[in-house]
C-alpha cells in the first residue's frame, strides 16, 4: 500500500491525480457532505467534466508541442535549458499564475465570456470535483496548457511538470467540501501560520467567497478573489477579500438547472430552460438581484 502511494505521488501528471481526487470525493461522500445538493445533472456534469477533456485535451496539446510550436518557434527548443531548476519552477509559477488569474478574471468581467464560466460557478455546492466542472471551451482556451507547453518546449520541462502536479493537487484541494484550513483559524497558536498562508496561497476559505451565491456580507465575495494558486495577485491587484468564514450557500443565485449538455457544450447546445443566459437568444448576463435583499433570503433559508 505504501509503494502504491508513492507510486501515486510520483505520477501526479497521470493517474496519481485521479487518485487523490478519488481519496478526498470518498471523504465528501463518507461524512455526508454533498448529502442533498448532488443532484442526477450535477452529477452527470461533474463527471463528464472530470474525464472526457483528458482525452481531448492530451491530444491537442501533444500536437501543440510536437507541430505548433516547432513551427512558431523554430532553433529555440531546449533554449532555456540552462537555467537552474528553483528558478526555473519560480519562472513558471509567477508566469502561469499570473496568466491564469486575468483569464479568470476576464470571464467575471466580459459578459460573453462569463457563460463560458457559468458552468463552474453553478454548482450549490462545494467539491473535488467542482474544480473540474467547467464549459469546453473555457477549458479550451486555458493559457496554462499553452505556456506549460512552450516552457517544456524552451526546456523547462522538468519545474513545469513540478509546477504542474502541485498546482493541479492544490486546485483541488481549494474546492474540496473537506475544510481542511479551519484548524488553522480555530488555534491561537497557528494564526500567524494562516496569516502568512492566506496571503500567499489560495485556500479553502478565500476560495469558497469566490463560489458563494451572495456578495457584500462579510464572507460571499464572487467579485473577487480570481487567484489560482497565488493569492497575491489578489492583494496587488485589489480583488482580495479574507474573512476566514466559509458561505452558507453557493452557487448562481438566479440559477435555474440547465441541463448537463448545455452547460458543458454551449454555445453548440444551447439550453431549453426560457430565460436562462445559455438559452436561446437569452440574456449575456442577467440583471443581479438586489444582494442586500439575496444576503437576507439566505440568512432566512439558513435560520429555517
Amino acid at each position: 500500500m505504501i509503494k502504491f502511494f508513492e507510486s501515486a505521488i510520483q505520477n501526479l501528471n497521470g493517474w496519481g491525480i485521479m487518485v487523490f481526487i478519488l481519496i478526498l470525493g470518498s471523504v465528501e461522500l463518507f461524512f455526508g457532505l454533498l448529502e442533498g445538493k448532488w443532484s442526477k445533472n450535477d452529477k452527470i456534469l461533474d463527471i463528464v467534466c472530470l474525464v472526457v477533456p483528458r482525452f481531448i485535451f492530451s491530444a491537442l496539446i501533444g500536437f501543440f508541442s510536437l507541430k505548433v510550436l516547432p513551427f512558431i518557434l523554430p532553433g529555440l527548443k531546449d533554449a532555456f535549458a540552462w537555467i537552474p531548476f528553483t528558478l526555473g519552477f519560480f519562472i513558471i509559477l509567477v508566469t502561469i499564475d499570473l496568466s491564469q488569474y486575468w483569464y479568470h478574471r476576464l470571464h467575471h468581467q466580459i459578459p460573453v465570456l462569463w457563460r463560458f464560466h457559468r458552468t463552474h460557478h453553478s454548482a450549490r455546492y462545494m467539491s473535488v470535483v467542482v474544480n473540474s466542472r467547467q464549459n469546453i471551451f473555457y477549458v479550451a482556451f486555458l493559457s496554462q496548457f499553452y505556456i506549460t507547453a512552450a516552457l517544456v518546449y524552451l526546456g523547462l520541462g522538468g519545474p513545469a511538470l513540478l509546477f504542474n502536479g502541485f498546482q493541479t493537487v492544490w486546485s483541488y484541494a481549494c474546492h474540496t467540501s473537506v475544510k481542511w484550513d479551519k484548524v488553522l483559524y480555530r488555534y491561537k497558536v497557528l494564526h500567524p501560520v494562516a496569516w502568512i498562508l492566506e496571503r500567499l496561497l489560495v485556500t479553502p476559505a478565500t476560495h469558497h467567497a469566490h463560489h458563494a451565491a451572495s456578495h457584500g456580507d462579510g464572507v460571499g465575495y464572487y467579485k473577487g478573489n480570481f487567484g489560482g494558486i497565488l493569492f497575491v495577485w489578489d492583494l496587488i491587484f485589489g480583488t482580495a477579500h479574507i474573512s476566514r468564514k466559509f458561505p452558507k450557500q453557493y452557487g448562481i443565485s438566479n440559477y435555474e438547472d440547465d441541463p448537463w449538455y448545455a452547460q458543458w457544450l454551449w454555445p453548440i447546445f444551447k439550453s431549453p430552460v426560457i430565460g436562462s443566459e445559455l438559452a436561446k437568444d437569452g440574456p449575456e448576463v442577467k440583471e443581479e438581484e438586489n444582494e442586500l435583499e439575496v444576503i437576507q433570503e439566505l440568512q432566512n433559508a439558513y435560520i429555517k
